[in-house]
């Protein structure tokens, strides 16, 4: 079992890449806001959401990583600065690690100016219904920018399985290929 963890701040390219990992592997994309579009119509983005969500990918993480599925690959915007994050990160790591998986970690990072553009891409509204306020979107990902750290500092993360790439200027099916042939997948 792999489990991929894909990281970095919103509309960085997570889950289109994770889409080209899985089109190229036989992983399965699991992506963050699976859980917080079933969730968000309820309960919008309060406290309920996040902490069903939590819940929600908890035990679809311990289900999987039971089953005979080759792995999957997942999508987190991690608060460097949020220790409920770090948290959440090393939980979800030992799920995988006790059931004998192989956990890596992919570090997304891009210019605002891109990130700005990437988030009206019609590939991230047709799978995110809550960003099609891209007006609302766009002043989320700023005011988080400006309250979180969404990217680590360097040698901040020292795993064996980790990788670090600047996408400001790359496809997606590039950066697949680069994480599929880095880690061997």
């Amino acid at each position: 079992m792999k489990f991929i963890m894909l990281f970095g701040p919103q509309a960085v390219g997570k889950m289109t890449i994770g889409h080209e990992l899985e089109k190229s592997t036989s992983l399965k994309l699991f992506h963050n806001h699976m859980t917080l579009e079933l969730l968000h119509p309820l309960f919008e983005f309060g406290d309920e959401t996040w902490r069903l969500s939590t819940m929600f990918r908890q035990e679809i993480f311990k289900s999987f990583a039971k089953s005979k599925e080759e792995g999957m690959i997942f999508t987190y915007v991690w608060a460097f600065d949020c220790q409920e994050d770090w948290d959440f990160v090393e939980q979800t790591r030992s799920i995988f690690e006790a059931a004998g998986g192989e956990v890596y970690f992919v570090e997304l990072e891009a210019e605002v100016t891109e990130r700005m553009e990437r988030n009206r891409s019609a590939h991230r509204l047709q799978h995110k219904p809550t960003k099609r306020n891209t007006e609302a979107s766009e002043l989320e990902l700023i005011e988080s920018m400006n309250k979180y750290r969404l990217n680590s500092l360097p040698n901040e993360i020292q795993e064996p399985n980790y990788m670090r790439i600047d996408n400001t200027h790359l496809c997606p099916k590039s950066v697949a290929v680069k994480v599929k042939d880095h880690f061997n997948l």
